[in-house]
């Protein structure tokens, strides 16, 4: 028996085991709840600026807040993953996103709403690391990228059912009742974990940590394909950020559309970005099951998109009209979510099971950077542009660039299967070195 109590099933073995699923639609539920949180504040941008009369910058900053401790958070609780079980971990940080939206319910400064913010961040920093961690302890490596794909679509699908709900209420009631429906939801989703959440049966983290051959940090930390994730990553969630951020602003102070219409037209972006990581994750599966390495089935497939959308949206400012310039930012940003599907399992394919949790966190800790970095840069930028649409649109250059950049590099650097191989070796050898030292002669 595991630790939790459940059948100890070996590593590595190619059965799923039951309840797999269920599990992977609880935490896929669990970044749905994730991402409505996330858009909240840019789908309410208008009214919060209108209401409490915030400049570009003091939004940006508003924007950036939420990534203040999100990295630090993400790499403390990667640790603590590594050997406490994953259930009251996801669970803890649930609480967590729900306690923090209440005081928004009533009348708040500019100041608590930047803290509310900053501790939901904190909250919100290892979940996805943390859920993925999960989900491995339920697929083995060959099996993992399709359930990842479905828990990256708790973003996507968190914001299409999420805007029109919240944006219905931002309309005919008050943006300050959309953050109080978020704690809601929140709460219900704690109760469905408390009943059906369980920890994972094919790894003990205790029987792994004391019996499986460890990688020091450094080298896992070092790795180009560690490094080759965290660059790729970062292009793709400046693209994330920008849109939690700023895409429905821009509809409806860059572009002059409604609140009303902004809300439908967000929704978008996600939904196409559902599809890419859908596609991802199915032809990577297909690819891997007929002989492709994971060097073409993740790695390629990962970084090819990144620059692919970075080149369509470096298109907006040379295009004419609302409708093109909505496009060329959908399909631009959109196709930034193949890389999110490809490199956790990466990871996982070279990491030892019991320092996955922690290694998963610091990637997550490292790209979640740009997150700091790309709503104040936008901001900054249209504060001091000569129009408001000029000022978007050269953030969105700026983000085209950085896409391109990160996609290259990461094209050159996701190399998994060699990265194993490699790590794996220099893990043998220093177990036999020392095996040699402590044996008696």
């Amino acid at each position: 028996m595991s630790a939790q109590g459940t059948p100890n099933v070996t590593a590595g073995t190619t059965t799923t085991p039951r309840g797999a699923w269920t599990i992977t639609f609880l935490l896929f539920l669990f970044m749905v709840v994730n991402f409505a949180d996330k858009i909240v504040v840019g789908l309410a941008g208008v009214p919060i600026m209108t209401e409490m009369k915030l400049s570009a910058e003091q939004f940006g900053l508003l924007g950036s807040s939420f990534f203040f401790l999100f990295s630090i958070s993400a790499i403390v609780v990667g640790f603590i993953v590594n050997k406490v079980p994953t259930r009251w971990v996801l669970l803890t940080l649930a609480v967590i996103w729900a306690v923090s939206q209440f005081p928004m319910v009533g009348t708040v400064s500019f100041t608590t709403l930047l803290i509310c913010r900053i501790v939901l961040g904190a909250g919100e920093g290892p979940a996805f690391s943390v859920a993925a961690h999960a989900i491995y302890k339920w697929f083995p490596d060959e099996k993992r990228t399709l359930p990842t794909a479905i828990l990256s679509q708790g973003s996507a699908f968190g914001v299409i059912l999420a805007v029109p709900a919240l944006n219905w209420i931002i309309v005919n009631h008050s943006w300050h009742y959309a953050f109080g429906a978020l704690g809601v939801v929140g709460l219900i989703w704690v109760a469905a974990w408390l009943a059906l959440g369980k920890e994972g049966p094919l790894e003990d983290t205790e029987v792994l940590a004391a019996t499986e051959p460890k990688i020091p940090y450094v080298q896992l930390l070092t790795s180009r394909t560690f490094l080759g994730c965290v660059i790729a990553t970062f292009g793709a969630y400046w693209a994330l950020s920008l849109g939690l951020t700023w895409f429905t602003p821009f509809i409806v102070k860059g572009l002059g559309f409604s609140q009303s219409q902004a809300g439908f037209i967000s929704i978008l972006p996600w939904v196409f970005g559902a599809t890419i990581v859908l596609l991802t994750g199915w032809i990577s599966q297909v690819m891997m099951a007929r002989g492709s390495t994971t060097r073409v089935s993740r790695g390629v497939l990962g970084s090819v998109p990144l620059i692919i959308g970075g080149l369509i949206l470096a298109t907006m400012a040379h295009v004419d009209g609302a409708g093109l310039q909505i496009a060329a930012l959908v399909v631009g940003s959109g196709l930034c979510g193949a890389i999110y599907v490809v490199c956790p399992p990466m990871l996982g394919e070279f990491t030892p099971a019991s320092q996955r949790g922690a290694v998963i966190a610091i990637y997550g800790a490292l790209y979640t950077l740009s997150g700091i970095i790309a709503p104040s840069v936008m901001g900054a930028v249209i504060q001091r542009s000569g129009s408001m649409l000029d000022g978007y649109l050269t953030g969105f250059a700026i983000n085209a660039v950085v896409m391109i950049g990160s996609g290259i590099i990461g094209l050159l650097l996701l190399w998994p299967n060699t990265e194993k191989a490699r790590l794996m070796r220099g893990a043998a050898a220093q177990g036999a070195a020392l095996k040699g030292a402590v044996s008696p002669t």
